[in-house]
């Protein structure tokens, strides 16, 4: 998914929240502001990937505030918040139920307050674009599955699934290499004490939201390439992905938090989406 005219000023206020969230130096902090909204004045473009946008800014806070996981603080309150929240919620027992319940923790996003994502969190799940039958045929004669994790909080709604699909195929869960906003890593994981329940992680091999996949380790696009199907959750995933060509293969389950992403999808906005690419 190419970059929209709201892109421009939601990446301009990923910069601020950045900066402001990696350090109380206010010296810093205005010069990591200053570098970052340089680099969306330098790069914005309607043939660009908003997140190949987002990993610089990313970058640039990083090495400016020498602070290497500026979302730390907020990461943990999405796991603290999720392990509560997963445990008083139930959408069913079986595939769809389950990737309803694994869509519901993508209510987290970082651009939302914690009473909002509370209240959002006890909501239904209903897909206003709904593959999820399609996908579980196919999952039933599949070898391998790929799932991509999202946000920090997302193991403890995306775990259930991940051991309903295990009756039929291995998957193989997915992290990102290092911090990239409050994208789950293997420190996350580590820090939700679930790490020993997935039977493989990988990373992307990258500090980027989704995937840039000219920067993505060999491993993580050896992986892509030979698994029969990916569950790829967040709007990340869903902008590199949707670059791809569409072979069926990709379930993207996401909740439409932005305008751009809900008009590609040509759904509303705040929709969730089980949709088959």
């Amino acid at each position: 998914m190419k970059a929209a005219t709201d892109c421009y000023g939601c990446l301009r206020r990923l910069v601020h929240q950045a900066a402001a969230l990696a350090t109380s130096d206010l010296s810093l902090r205005s010069k990591a502001i200053r570098e970052g909204l340089k680099i969306v004045e330098e790069n914005f473009s309607y043939d660009r990937i908003p997140i190949t946008i987002a990993t610089e800014i990313h970058r640039a806070v990083k090495e400016i505030t020498r602070n290497p996981d500026p979302y730390r603080g907020m990461k943990d309150e999405e796991i603290r918040i999720s392990r509560e929240l997963c445990q008083e919620t139930s959408l069913g027992q079986d595939f769809k139920g389950l990737l309803q319940l694994s869509a519901l923790g993508n209510t987290m996003d970082f651009f939302t307050d914690f009473d909002t994502i509370r209240r959002d969190m006890r909501g239904a799940v209903e897909f206003a674009r709904d593959d999820s039958a399609r996908f579980e045929g196919k999952l039933r004669q599949a070898n391998k599955v790929l799932y991509l994790a999202d946000n920090a909080g997302e193991i403890f709604f995306d775990l259930p699934l991940v051991k309903w699909m295990e009756r039929f195929a291995k998957v193989i869960y997915v992290v990102k290499e290092s911090p990239a906003g409050d994208d789950i890593t293997l420190e996350d994981l580590r820090r939700a004490g679930l790490e020993d329940e997935l039977e493989r992680v990988i990373t992307t091999g990258t500090a980027t939201p989704g995937v840039v996949l000219a920067l993505a380790s060999a491993e993580f696009k050896k992986e892509l390439e030979s698994a029969d199907l990916v569950l790829a959750k967040g709007m990340g995933y869903y902008e590199a992905l949707s670059e791809l060509p569409a072979e069926e293969r990709v379930l993207f389950s996401l909740k439409a938090k932005c305008k751009p992403v809900a008009d590609s999808l040509g759904v509303p906005l705040n929709s969730y989406v089980a949709m088959l690419w």
